[in-house]
Formats: C-alpha cells, structure tokens, sequence
C-alpha cells in the first residue's frame, strides 16, 4: 500500500537552489515539489503531513569518513554501527561511508565481509562502505575489480602508520594504476610516516610525552611533502585521487596547484580543524589527549586558508573522521607517551550544526554548506543524487533543521557513545529538528523513533566527477 507523506511550508535549500516548496513523498522517496501556495502543492493529500514553517528542508547528512568499531592501537573506536548510526541520524546526518580495513596478510573480501558482518541490521541509516588496502599485491589488486562491481567503488591507502596500514610509493603507484583502469577513487591519508616515526623516537628520547607533543612530531611539511608526492604518483599513474582529512595551509596549497593545473584532485577537510586547535592539544593534566588525531590539530592560523579552500572549491568535501574513543581506559593508554593514545576524535553528531553557526560567521554560504555535506560527498562517491539533494527520484532523506535554536555542545547530551565531547560547552546557532530516512521517520520533533536495521547497504557508483 503506498505511503505519503506531505511536508509543508518550509524553506527547502540544496546545494543549487534555495525556494519556499512542499515537497511530496511517496514510498520512501521524493515525489515532487511544488511552491508552498501554488494551486500544485494545495492539491496534494497525505497520510501524514509535516508542518515545516521557520524551517529549514535540507538534505540528509551524507558523512563519507567514518571509522566504526575500528581496531587501533590495541583497543577499538567506541561507537557501534548502532550507537553511531543513530548520533549521526540526531545530527542530521543519513548516509554514511565507514571504512573497511584488510588486514595484512588477508583477502579484501575477508576484511569488507567483516564489515558487512558488522553493519549488517544494526543501522539506523544508510550506509556504504570504502576498502582500505593495506597489503598491496597481485592477488589483492585483483579483487580491486570484484569490489568496483559490488558497489565499493574507493580505497584508501596510508603514508602513515608504518608496520599497521602503510603502503610505500611501489604499492601506491600499483594501486593507482589499478583504480586507473576498474574507475576506482584513490583516497590518501597524505602524512610521511616514516620520518615522523623518525622524529616521534627523538621526541620521546628527549622525555617530550605529553599530547601537546604528538602535534610537533607530526609537522606540516610533511603533510605537505605527502600530498604532493601522492600527487604526483597520481599524475604518473592517471588515476584520480582524494586526499582525506587535509588540515594544514601548506597542503591545501599543493591541492590548489594541482587543481590548477586541470588534475582530477580533490581535497576533504573536517570539522576539528575548521574549530580546533593546538591550544586543545596543549590543555593540562592530560586533557589535550582528547584531541589527539591525525593529521593532527594545527595551530590556529590555518583554519583562515581551510575556510578560504572550501570556499574557491580546492577542497570540496567536510566529513568528520568520527573515530571516538573514550577518555578514561581508552586515550588513557598513551598516559606517558603519546605515541600511545588512540588517534581519533568523535564528531559525526556535530558536524550539520558547526557548518551552519560557519553559515553564520560568515565563513561559507547556505548552499555551500549543503553543498560540501550533503551534495559533493554523494557525487564523490557515487550516491548521487539518491543522495544528496531533495529532486524527485531521490531518497527521501530529509531533515527539518531549526535555524534560531540555541544550543549548547556536551557529552552530557550528545548520544555517540563516548564520554567527552571534542566542542564541549560550545554555543551554537541551529539544530537538528526532524529527520526522515527513505521517508521513514528516525528523529521526530526532537524524539528518537528509529531503529536499528532500518539502515541499508547502499551500491555505489564510481565518482560523478570523472
């Protein structure tokens, strides 16, 4: 039996356009838009109707860098598929794209069925998968091609992290000569592991242990150096490539040259370097272990040319790199070295709420915002535009968000499962106020009513930008 559901009477803003419209959906997708007041829009009946006045009627969320129950440093990320899915759902986000790891020594299917495994009827929204490849040879470069057919079309390989995820510039450049030719995208986390394994030695030699320190170690240039070397590997191999969380000026930099020179090279940024610092990362009696991530928090003079980089689109996309571990037993463990505190931040639930207050500092417009959260990750990865925007034909994922509502950022209130906030006691502007998934109800008017395995496996194509 079919289902409507009628929303009325807000303002509907996309990465394109921005109108006062109703919007009309039918089995779990948008059936059409029609002006508020225009005789289209009076005809429409409903089984439900949803009052949108003083509202904003965006997209739903579309989070393409998570890391769920991911395995790190001897203990794993807090969250769940159940617990995450839901926090990124209160934060008006739908979609997410988690990460799933091959181990060394092992297949990419062993690894990606672990993550269905993992996923699998515990989600609250819709979810897709990218591959990490951490063990690059002939047999896994293979599998690249079975996993492009079933919708897991980019893979990520580490600079960093040397004997756990590293790839050197041999496998890289095997990696993307095989994305090359199956259309894969090649993300990179750009960071010289090798000499910041160099200068983390050094740095705990000299009795340097506290958070503050795992900022030094991990420097700018050799971000920056990363970057371009994985440029230019790209070049040499013609593929495509997606540098993740990019936090510093200099990086941009070389993204910007790059994109200058017509290369198909894009750039993703996040919230903690949008908002956060190094002053985090020095707080006392341990505390700057909270913020403990890489790339690392930059000192504050960087935020300006990332603000500057999403608006002249050489960096197109904020995800959030949600990896949360908890305070206590967890970033504990580096207590003395913090070579040992897992590296992650939470932030998935906050993402759609701090690019608004940006929004109103001034920093990027309205339709930026849900360009580079909601449109420009559908189409990077191949969801668009059954994700993404409000069009006939979508998925009906929606969020009614409430531009004058204040509100205050805790780990009292938020719902990831971690016991700290990385914004805590931050005042912002805007907040989340409903959401539907495929047209189904998840927050209701400030009320949680979704569920686990409502969230489903989405098949995804390759980049819409190639």
């Amino acid at each position: 039996m079919s289902t409507r559901t009628l929303i009325r009477g807000g303002l509907v803003v996309t990465a394109s356009d921005e109108l006062h419209a109703d919007v009309l959906i039918e089995d779990g997708r948008v059936a059409a838009l029609a002006a508020t007041g225009s005789a289209a829009a009076a005809a429409w009946t409903a089984d439900r109707t949803i009052d949108a006045s003083g509202k904003y009627v965006i997209p739903g969320g579309v989070d393409a860098h998570t890391h769920m129950e991911l395995p790190f440093g001897g203990t794993a990320a807090s969250d769940t598929f159940e617990t995450g899915t839901r926090a990124a759902a209160w934060g008006g986000t739908t979609t997410i794209v988690d990460f799933a790891v091959q181990s060394v020594g092992r297949s990419l299917r062993e690894g990606l069925d672990t993550w269905y495994d993992k996923a699998d009827g515990n989600c609250a929204i819709d979810y897709a998968f990218h591959m990490i490849l951490s063990d690059v040879n002939e047999h896994t470069l293979k599998e690249m091609d079975h996993l492009v057919g079933e919708g897991v079309t980019s893979f990520k390989l580490f600079m960093a992290y040397p004997g756990v995820f590293y790839s050197d510039d041999g496998q890289i450049l095997r990696a993307m000569q095989r994305a090359s030719s199956n259309g894969g995208l090649i993300m990179m986390h750009a960071e010289n592991g090798i000499a910041i394994d160099v200068l983390v030695e050094q740095a705990l030699a000299r009795g340097e242990t506290d958070p503050r320190h795992h900022g030094e170690v991990r420097k700018v240039l050799l971000e920056a150096e990363a970057t371009h070397r994985a440029i230019q590997l790209a070049r040499v191999a013609g593929s495509p490539l997606y540098v993740v969380h990019v936090s510093a000026e200099e990086a941009v930099a070389e993204l910007a040259a790059a994109r200058d020179k017509g290369l198909p090279v894009f750039g993703e940024t996040c919230p903690q370097y949008l908002f956060l610092s190094t002053d985090n990362l020095a707080e006392p009696d341990f505390q700057g272990a909270k913020y403990v991530c890489s790339t690392p928090l930059r000192p504050k003079e960087h935020q300006a040319a990332l603000w500057r980089g999403l608006r002249t689109n050489d960096l197109q996309v904020v995800s959030t790199d949600h990896c949360p571990f908890c305070f206590r037993g967890q970033k504990e463990l580096g207590r003395g070295d913090f070579s040992k505190i897992p590296n992650g931040l939470p932030g998935v639930e906050n993402r759609m709420d701090l690019l608004h207050q940006a929004v109103l500092d001034g920093h990027i417009t309205r339709r930026r915002w849900i360009e580079t959260a909601c449109a420009t990750p559908a189409r990077m990865f191949g969801l668009y535009p059954q994700k993404g925007t409000i069009a006939p034909g979508s998925d009906a994922d929606i969020v009614l968000y409430d531009p004058h509502a204040e509100q205050v950022i805790s780990a009292e209130t938020h719902h990831m499962n971690v016991d700290y906030s990385a914004y805590e006691g931050r005042r912002i502007t805007g907040r989340v106020d409903t959401v539907l998934s495929r047209g189904e109800l998840v927050i209701d008017r400030r009320e949680y009513t979704g569920r686990a395995g409502h969230g489903a496996f989405v098949h995804r194509s390759t980049c819409q930008y190639l």
